[in-house]
């Protein structure tokens, strides 16, 4: 069983440059980063990206170099000439111009931006003319003063120098010039951003800048070049507040209160994706804020994909919000002025929908809308009016802009990169959600990837009996399960292997279990084809056939999966290892019973991988054991066996191991257990022998017990611990209006194990360490273990409503987070496998008529069977007799494994 605290990778470095004296750049090699296109676009999409082009090419001022804002409108701001630089970015890597045409725009540019007259001498002002270069106000009028500075601006302007250096490093210098000739920190005070303005009376007054997505997005930039702003990206102060169901965040500093808005838009989340990748919770807010458009298209039929754009028409410039200033889909002005009327799909927000998410229905949906109707051939409109979208010719709002029309390019620059942002490199923590924090003690530096090759063919698919879903699944089924998947598909590994956790590359037997479980699932439930499945399985069973074995017995406790080198549960190198974990061998025990069971081709490499190993004393006199190594006396090295009494997961384990023959009668499930009242309820602390008490912590999560009745049935035994569990959970909520589930959650930063447990040492609804010490980290409603209990009692209205609180709280490309916060609802920051994969086990359960997952083997006549028949010859501890000790039994509330008569 995972649960040892894992490494995380350190914050980013600070960059601080002065250069000065630099001369305009000429082309050096390209850099391979940005010029390699996983997948490049199609004939229609390169066609969108050269209509996007289009716009730059006509609205770039011959003597200045600099952009128009919008279409023959000779205005910029510090945003728009940053929009103007990603734009040149993208279309050089798209092959839209070569690297002499990006030479020969770029170098105007950064001529005429380097010698803009600053307000009072300090930072670039709020707007230029285009045409001259000259100070202006937001109307196009000179103003030879100024009309002061945007630290929003110039956090998005730092943001596109970082991609242009990262791109085109010979621009560097030039760059870090222009920004030691800026006095940016005097935009920074108390960690936040400021911008200035300028009063009636002709006074300079510097205000806090930035709402709860573009503050972040800013701050992001200012952090690119060595500009700390902790505070600007920390997510407070901020409350949720609930939109057709979903729980969406709002900063608190509304109009009322700041005579700011705190409007709620789809572009600042789609630009941060695309050039810094959404990290963390930002990246769930996102998600959400996606989401309720839909639902709001759901529920009105009006095509809905909301942010701030130019207006062909009075007032100009409208924020179309999710929310604002305390009300949903507001459209205002900067002033709060409604003008619902004028509401728009916005095509830049439909365009970043569409790649963010490109497998959801309704993204497509949006993008068709605006992709050909918004499309003038000569760039893209802002949208189209909402008013009149079920006309036959819907109007457009006819301005074309160079925001629209960037953020375009780099939308499709992200897709050809394989939907890879180009500034990903560092991690930006939120002060208000503490973000990675290094372990006391790094671990050792990774050692380069290993590639692992596949085993052999192992032929086609085979029948099988084991349940099989009825498919298409429900849309609400298989949109959670393919949230679920994508943590397996985006940290599957060269060695064939899938980490515990997002922020580590190590692995245990319990992990690996919980991958092959994730595959059987996945494939199952038509995730997966037959070829991806069998893939992957090979991959895995080669890495399992090449790992070291502890004491050239079983499996050590955890690997690298770049190297399937023996590492601590820390992340450290350890050679030598640690010992043997039999809990962890019965989770891939079972696992591997349920691949060959329903994938009968994969009996031969399944069995051959585990006659590999030695069971001499892992089962001893009918008891689950682990094997610790310790330094006996004068210093040699001494292996430790003891039982393995941790309540749940050694009843799990016994019944895995039983399935290979093994007597592990003594760990299996008990008639009689010891209690303690909890909101009326018995619930377990331990097995009601003296010799099973257990030895360290005593703790009592639904965790292991979930696992085991979606794969073994609840038998009577079972039932009987899990269900006063839950009731005790419903009761709780009643008293208190805390939704709770108790699990393990991995988190990312200290102390990175949180039990959030029923019972601690006899203490009451704790939240502790893995050490059984309280932490003041919170409880943390379980994810998976909601999820386990609706699949596990379905018509539980406790189970039902906890469950579908955790349902919507996933990052598109992390899957599940580990759960909520009991406190406030905010999902805990970190993703595991574990939780993923019992997610997709609680699904595959729910569509298969609640059968057990594991299902009897009827081949009798495998490798493994022979092999015991023809008795332990080499003395690997292998079973007495060619036989299971247990059997399926067939009951009328569910079938469930049970000892043999």
């Amino acid at each position: 069983m995972r649960l040892g605290g894992l490494f995380l990778a350190s914050l980013f470095l600070p960059l601080w440059l002065a250069l000065s004296g630099v001369t305009p750049a000429l082309a050096q090699a390209e850099s391979g980063q940005c010029a390699a296109l996983a997948q490049p676009l199609t004939p229609e999409e390169r066609a969108y990206a050269q209509s996007a082009w289009n716009y730059f090419k006509n609205n770039v001022q011959p003597d200045t170099g600099l952009i128009n804002a919008a279409g023959d409108y000779p205005s910029s701001t510090l945003w728009d000439l940053g929009n103007y630089l990603t734009a040149l970015n993208a279309a050089r890597w798209l092959g839209l111009i070569d690297q002499a045409e990006f030479d020969g725009r770029l170098n105007p540019f950064l001529n005429s931006l380097s010698q803009l007259p600053l307000f009072e001498g300090t930072l670039p002002n709020k707007a230029y003319s285009s045409a001259t270069g000259d100070m202006t106000d937001y109307g196009n009028n000179p103003t030879p003063r100024g009309i002061g500075w945007s630290a929003l601006d110039l956090g998005r302007m730092l943001a596109a120098f970082d991609v242009v250096r990262t791109c085109h490093p010979q621009y560097s210098d030039w760059l870090a010039g222009i920004v030691a000739s800026w006095d940016v920190a005097a935009s920074v005070q108390d960690g936040q951003l400021y911008g200035a303005t300028v009063l009636p009376d002709g006074s300079t007054l510097k205000v806090q800048e930035g709402r709860l997505g573009y503050e972040e997005y800013a701050a992001r930039g200012y952090y690119t070049w060595g500009f700390e702003v902790p505070q600007a990206l920390a997510y407070e102060p901020f409350q949720f507040v609930d939109i057709y169901g979903l729980q969406i965040p709002v900063d608190q500093r509304d109009y009322q209160t700041t005579n700011a808005n705190n409007y709620v838009v789809s572009e600042s989340y789609i630009l941060d994706a695309i050039e810094f990748g959404l990290q963390g919770e930002l990246a769930d807010y996102g998600r959400r804020v996606f989401e309720v458009q839909k639902r709001r298209y759901e529920d009105t039929g009006l095509l809905t994909a909301v942010s701030e754009d130019n207006i062909n028409g009075p007032p100009h410039f409208l924020y179309s919000t999710v929310y604002a200033n305390g009300v949903p889909w507001a459209v205002i002005t900067e002033a709060n002025e409604p003008h619902p009327e004028l509401r728009t799909l916005s095509t830049k927000a439909a365009f970043g929908w569409r790649y963010l998410y490109p497998d959801d229905p309704y993204a497509q949906q949006i993008f068709d809308a605006v992709k050909d109707r918004a499309n003038s051939g000569q760039g893209y409109y802002a949208g189209i009016f909402e008013s009149g979208l079920s006309e036959p010719e819907p109007p457009v709002n006819d301005i074309l802009t160079g925001n629209t029309n960037g953020l375009i390019l780099e939308i499709l620059y992200y897709k050809a990169r394989g939907a890879q942002p180009i500034l990903s490199g560092g991690q930006f923590a939120s002060p208000g959600v503490p973000g990675p924090t290094e372990v006391p003690g790094a671990a050792t530096p990774a050692a380069p990837g290993r590639v692992i090759a596949p085993i052999a063919a192992v032929g086609p698919p085979q029948s099988a009996a084991c349940p099989r879903p009825e498919l298409p699944l429900k849309a609400v089924d298989n949109q959670s399960a393919r949230r679920a998947w994508q943590y397996f598909e985006t940290h599957n590994m060269s060695t064939g292997l899938v980490p515990d956790r997002s922020d580590l590359p190590g692995v245990t037997l319990w992990g690996m279990g919980n991958y092959l479980a994730a595959l059987h699932s996945a494939q199952s439930l038509g995730i997966l084809d037959n070829g991806q499945f069998d893939q992957r399985v090979r991959h895995l069973l080669a890495a399992l056939q090449q790992m070291p074995l502890f004491a050239g017995e079983l499996p050590h406790r955890a690997y690298s999966t770049l190297t399937l080198e023996p590492i601590t549960y820390g992340g450290n190198a350890n050679s030598s290892g640690s010992g043997w974990s039999g809990l962890d061998t019965g989770r891939l025990l079972a696992a591997l019973h349920q691949l060959k069971t329903c994938h009968p081709e994969y009996t031969e490499a399944v069995d051959q991988t585990v006659m590999d190993w030695s069971f001499l004393r892992v089962i001893r006199n009918g008891q689950v054991a682990m094997a610790e190594l310790t330094q006996g006396q004068g210093g040699r090295d001494r292996i430790v066996i003891t039982p393995a009494r941790q309540l749940g997961y050694e009843e799990y384990a016994a019944r895995a191991f039983q399935l290979w023959g093994f007597d592990a009668s003594q760990s299996a499930p008990a008639s009689r257990y010891v209690t303690t009242e909890l909101e009326g309820q018995a619930i377990p602390t331990h097995r009601a022998s003296a010799e099973s008490a257990p030895a360290g912590p005593n703790i009592t999560t639904s965790t292991p017990f979930v696992l085991y009745g979606l794969e073994f049935g609840l038998g009577p035994e079972m039932r009987s611990l899990l269900q006063p569990m839950v009731q005790a959970e419903a009761a709780r909520y009643q008293r208190t209006n805390r939704l709770s589930a108790s699990g393990t959650a991995l988190i990312d930063h200290p102390p990175y194990v949180v039990h959030s447990p029923l019972l601690a040492n006899g203490d009451p609804w704790p939240a502790v360490t893995d050490d059984g010490r309280p932490t003041s980290e919170g409880r943390v409603a379980s994810t998976a273990v909601a999820q386990a209990y609706e699949a596990l009692f379905p018509n539980n209205a406790y189970a039902q409503r906890v469950a579908q609180a955790t349902r919507e709280h996933f990052d598109p490309d992390q899957g599940y987070y580990e759960g909520l916060y009991e406190t406030d609802g905010r999902p805990a920051p970190g993703f595991t496998s574990g939780t993923n994969s019992l997610i997709l086990q609680a699904i595959l359960h729910r569509c298969t008529g609640s059968a057990p997952l594991v299902q009897p083997n009827a081949n009798h006549t495998s490798p493994w069977w022979q092999t015991i028949r023809r008795g332990d010859a080499q003395g690997q501890g292998l079973p007495a007799a060619a036989a299971t000790p247990i059997d399926l039994t067939p009951n009328d509330t569910g079938d469930y494994w049970s000892a043999r008569p």
